[in-house]
C-alpha cells in the first residue's frame, strides 16, 4: 500500500531496499534479453530472497488467477483456493467456472488442494482438477464450523462436533476472514499430518496477532474512532458486497462514505450494491488507472446515490469528518489505490 517493499516480508520484517537494488542489478541482463513483466520480476525476486534467507516456510500468493502466473513454477507442499468472485474477467473468464478453472491451475500432482469456501457453482471443477492430478481435495468450509459470540465478536470454532478452538477473536476484524479461517485451519491440519508442530495455541494465536505480526494494512482497518473511521482495500463486486454487509451491521446516525474507483472494474454493478442514504465524497487516486471523480459522481447520481466531489483522499477524508458527528460512521474504500494514499494508515491501529 505505501512500499514496494511490503510485497515480500519474513516473520512481517519488510524485505531490505538494499537488497532490492542488489537483486536488479544482479539481474538487469535476464531483464534486458527477456523482457519479464514487473510481477515476474518481484516473484523471483521474492524466490530469490527466501532462498538466501533459507526460510523454512513460503507463504505464496497468487498475482492473477493461478495456471499462467508467474508464482506457479513452485512445487508446494500444499494449495490453498480461498473464493471464486468475478475480477480480472478480461483475463480470466466471463462465468464462475472459467475463472475457477484458472484458479485450479495451482492445483499440483499429488498435493494435498484446500477449497477454503465451498461454492456448488464451482465445486466440480476443482473436483474434476484434483482427480486428473491425483490431489487429495479438503473442503475446509464443509468441516469447521464457526459459531460467533455476537456480544464479544468472538468465535468457537468446531471440527465437525468437535470444540478445537474456543473464543477466538480474530484480529482482522472484517466479516468475510469467516470465510478464510477455516481454510487457515484446515492448511494447518494438513502440515500437522505432514510431522510439522504447530499446536492449536500457535493456531489461535497467529490468528489473534496476525496483522501485529504480518503488518497487514487496510483490511477493515479502523482509523479513528468517534466518528468511527474504517477503510478496507475490498474492490471487486464479491470485496464490496461483504463490506456493504459489514457497513450495515454497524451502528451509527448518518453514514459518510469516502469513495473512488479504477476505471477497468465493473463500475455500474458495484455502485448498485452502495447504500443509497449514504451522503458520497468522491475522489481519486493520483494513478493513471483512477477513475475521474466527476465521472464517478455522474455514475452514481444515476442510481440515485448522491455527495461531492473532492478529489484528493485526504482531503475527501477530512472534509467527511468535519460534516460527521460523533456517532457517524465515515467508511474509505472502493480502490486499493484510495486505501494506500491515506495519510495515517501506517500510524492507525
Amino acid at each position: 500500500l505505501k512500499e514496494f517493499t511490503e510485497r515480500i516480508k519474513i516473520n512481517g520484517e519488510q524485505i531490505e531496499e538494499a537488497y532490492v537494488i542488489d537483486f536488479v542489478n544482479r539481474i538487469k541482463p535476464e531483464i534486458e534479453k527477456i523482457h519479464p513483466s514487473f510481477f515476474e520480476i518481484t516473484v523471483a525476486m521474492a524466490f530469490d530472497y527466501f532462498a538466501a534467507r533459507q526460510v523454512e516456510f513460503a507463504v505464496i500468493e497468487t498475482g492473477l488467477g493461478g495456471r499462467l502466473d508467474a508464482t506457479n513454477i513452485i512445487t508446494p507442499v500444499l494449495s490453498l483456493i480461498t473464493n471464486i468472485g468475478y475480477d480480472h474477467m478480461d483475463l480470466l473468464g466471463n462465468t464462475l467456472p472459467d475463472i475457477a478453472k484458472e484458479k485450479a491451475g495451482i492445483i499440483k500432482a499429488s498435493i494435498p488442494v484446500v477449497i477454503s469456501e465451498w461454492q456448488p457453482e464451482v465445486d466440480k471443477v476443482f473436483q474434476t482438477k484434483a482427480n486428473e492430478e491425483q490431489a487429495p481435495i479438503f473442503l475446509a468450509s464443509k468441516r469447521f464450523l464457526l459459531v460467533e459470540d455476537e456480544s464479544t465478536q468472538a468465535f468457537d470454532v468446531y471440527d465437525e462436533d468437535k470444540l478445537i478452538l474456543s473464543h477466538l477473536n480474530p484480529e482482522l476484524k472484517g466479516n468475510y476472514q469467516k470465510k478464510n479461517i477455516p481454510g487457515v485451519i484446515m492448511s494447518v491440519c494438513i502440515l500437522q499430518q505432514q510431522g510439522h508442530r504447530i499446536t492449536n495455541q500457535n493456531i489461535q494465536e497467529g490468528i489473534e496477532n496476525v496483522v501485529s505480526l504480518t503488518g497487514l494494512k487496510g483490511r477493515w482497518q479502523k482509523l479513528g474512532e468517534s466518528p468511527l473511521v474504517i477503510c478496507d482495500t475490498g474492490h471487486n463486486v464479491d470485496g464490496l458486497k461483504e463490506v456493504v454487509d459489514q457497513i450495515r451491521l454497524q451502528k451509527f446516525k448518518k453514514l459518510f462514505i469516502v469513495l473512488g474507483m479504477v476505471k477497468d472494474k465493473d463500475i455500474s454493478s458495484a455502485l448498485h450494491l452502495l447504500p443509497k442514504e449514504a451522503y458520497y465524497f468522491f475522489c481519486q487516486a493520483s494513478i493513471p488507472r483512477a477513475l475521474d471523480a466527476t465521472i464517478l459522481r455522474d455514475k452514481a447520481n444515476a442510481i440515485g446515490l448522491s455527495g461531492e466531489i473532492i478529489k484528493d483522499v485526504n482531503r475527501a477524508i477530512e472534509t467527511a469528518k468535519t460534516k460527521a458527528d460523533k456517532e457517524d460512521f465515515i467508511f474509505i474504500g472502493g480502490s486499493t489505490f484510495v486505501v494506500a494514499e491515506i495519510d495515517n494508515l501506517l500510524t492507525a491501529k
